[in-house]
């Protein structure tokens, strides 16, 4: 969920019919019920509805304040007989029945930009990452929401960042953005959401972003994984979409296979470190242990930067835990100052993917974010970012998540270079989400999404 600063509200009640297919997105967002990304709700909004974030807060029967999360969360497992015992028990929905619109009047209300401006007069990326993780826990609860509760019994939240795409378009910070999504795929306990992001160019909204998240339910108390409604698709399109979501997760399920946390490398990786390798040996000395670096390079542990967070109640989601657009946040932004850094100049951003949420990140919490470059090609750097926490009572650390950021910058950039095995394993893993990415053509100058 977003945090509490920045809220979600509705001009009206139920949801969206699209006008123009799910996967489009309609181009009068007046004609449909649309949710306003805002910090606060003025009154004119709340005559015309409520604010999603108060409305989340009470589906879940979450408390505004923190001193009685505790006594909230207690209430929650009185919800636990509203749980179905099968997917077979619960009524299967259509993916119109998720779709919903999310606008943020950058252009009609100017109040807003400045937590969304960047020194070059562009919209920050990191905003963007966290209001995208809370479109795509509303979305699911727009799937599954149960009528005859006051209070849902689910606890939705983002298992997977799968991939974010971005197009050509610069983003203004004084024109209008509209986020889409719907549910497009479903499992026993997990949904697939696609999401759109759009802006304002005169009167058409037109593409900025796709992205793919998967979120996972969970009982009332978040403690064990609970069943999902079924997706029926209702077109040759939605059953496109629902088999791309099959797809996806068989890529998931291979890629994971083939860690190489779990594999050795292929011959032709296994190749390529030892061609870079041998590039890096010195020609005078003709020692495998003088390392010298070649012509416009960097040694890969030169690359780091390194951020500590507090976990602070302010940045926890309806669930007491840290919201997780928070943490993509901090992260991204590591990310970029080291794309920065390395390159001499200021990147973009290309392409988020695999993004796994590995542990929940209870508030309190010492967070620790390390970020390197890993791999480089021609104008592109990839970026991973490490997050781990400990906590305020013991020094033992857990990792939480692996970012993983495509970058492009203005110009080319010096090749990284592994030292040890297990930078050159880093190296590969690097390339391996680099070649898996759709890479744009070219990269025109509107094309700028920083921090």
């Amino acid at each position: 969920m977003r945090r509490a600063a920045l809220r979600l509200c509705t001009l009206n009640k139920g949801l969206l019919t699209p006008a123009r297919g799910l996967t489009q997105g309609s181009q009068n967002p007046e004609k449909q019920n649309v949710f306003h990304i805002l910090e606060a709700c003025s009154p004119i909004h709340v005559n015309h509805g409520v604010c999603v974030r108060d409305k989340l807060r009470e589906i879940v029967g979450a408390s505004t304040n923190w001193r009685d999360h505790v006594k909230a969360m207690e209430e929650r497992k009185l919800l636990q007989s509203f749980l179905a015992k099968s997917q077979e028990g619960l009524p299967p929905r259509r993916m119109k029945d998720s779709y919903i619109e999310v606008l943020l009047p950058l252009g009609s209300q100017p109040e807003l930009r400045e937590k969304y401006l960047t020194v070059q007069n562009t919209v920050r990326f990191g905003r963007i990452l966290e209001d995208l993780d809370s479109l795509g826990v509303l979305v699911c609860y727009m799937h599954t929401r149960i009528h005859s509760a006051k209070m849902s019994p689910l606890s939705i939240v983002t298992a997977l960042v799968d991939k974010i795409d971005l197009c050509k378009k610069n983003l203004s910070p004084e024109q209008d953005i509209k986020f889409s999504g719907h549910v497009s795929w479903v499992g026993k306990t997990s949904m697939e959401v696609k999401m759109r992001m759009f802006q304002l160019h005169g009167n058409e909204f037109c593409p900025v972003l796709d992205a793919t998240f998967v979120m996972v339910a969970r009982d009332s108390e978040n403690k064990g994984p609970a069943f999902v409604n079924p997706l029926i698709p209702e077109s040759p399109e939605e059953e496109e979409l629902f088999r791309q979501g099959e797809l996806n997760k068989g890529r998931r399920v291979a890629f994971s296979s083939t860690s190489l946390l779990k594999m050795a490398p292929s011959a032709e990786e296994r190749t390529t470190i030892h061609e870079m390798f041998l590039s890096t040996l010195d020609p005078k000395t003709i020692s495998f242990r003088s390392r010298i670096l070649p012509p416009n390079a960097m040694w890969m542990e030169n690359s780091k930067l390194k951020s500590l967070e507090i976990c602070h109640p302010q940045e926890r989601n309806i669930f007491n835990r840290i919201f997780g657009g928070f943490l993509m946040r901090k992260a991204y932004e590591l990310g970029w100052a080291t794309a920065c850094n390395f390159g001499g100049s200021r990147p973009f951003v290309v392409a988020v993917d695999d993004i796994m949420f590995q542990k929940p990140v209870e508030v309190g919490s010492l967070l620790f974010l390390s970020s390197q470059v890993c791999f480089t090609q021609g104008n592109y750097i990839q970026v991973r970012v490490h997050s781990e926490v400990a906590s305020l009572q013991n020094k033992e650390h857990m990792t939480t998540n692996v970012f993983h950021f495509t970058f492009m910058s203005e110009k080319e950039v010096p090749l990284v270079c592994p030292r040890t095995y297990g930078e050159s394993m880093l190296y590969l893993d690097g390339q391996r989400h680099f070649n898996s990415m759709s890479l744009p053509v070219n990269l025109r100058k509107d094309f700028l999404v920083e921090p």
